[in-house]
């Protein structure tokens, strides 16, 4: 039998909290997802203003940095002609994002879950993400 850690909706809540502060402070509404280990969505907030084609790509942001247990940024740079993964965001209809803004989320060792962000430049949506996941870092770390 497997144990099997995940992040529930307070955590959720608490990522999308440190997320959406950080587009406030940037000014660039975004879409937010929160996805569990497994790339399913546990939470998601569109903030006003928010684009309507981020929808998507933030939950699929989050279902990618999940299913690799690594950052989407990472997965862009050997997404690359001549790259080992050159052409994985085709496959699985498309939802492998290879643009940052995706995020795991760790307890310990584990993949809890992951943040998507999406609405700004690539390096907007990975730093209000990364921002996410200091929020939620630091609630681990004070309790």
């Amino acid at each position: 039998m497997l144990n099997i850690k995940r992040l529930g909706i307070e955590d959720a809540a608490v990522l999308i909290a440190g997320a959406r502060g950080m587009a406030q402070e940037i000014d660039v509404p975004m879409c937010i997802a929160v996805t569990d280990e497994s790339g399913n969505l546990i939470a998601f907030e569109r903030m006003d203003g928010g684009k309507i084609t981020s929808i998507d790509l933030a939950i699929d942001k989050g279902f990618t940095a999940s299913g690799i247990q690594k950052s989407t940024q990472a997965l862009g740079k050997v997404n690359q002609p001549g790259m080992p993964a050159h052409g994985i965001a085709s496959t699985l209809g498309g939802r492998m994002v290879a643009v940052a803004g995706g995020l795991p989320v760790h307890a310990g060792t584990d993949v809890v879950g992951a943040i998507g962000v999406s609405s700004g430049s690539p390096a907007q949506d990975h730093g209000v993400a990364q921002a996410g996941l200091e929020a939620f870092n630091n609630t681990q770390n004070n309790s």
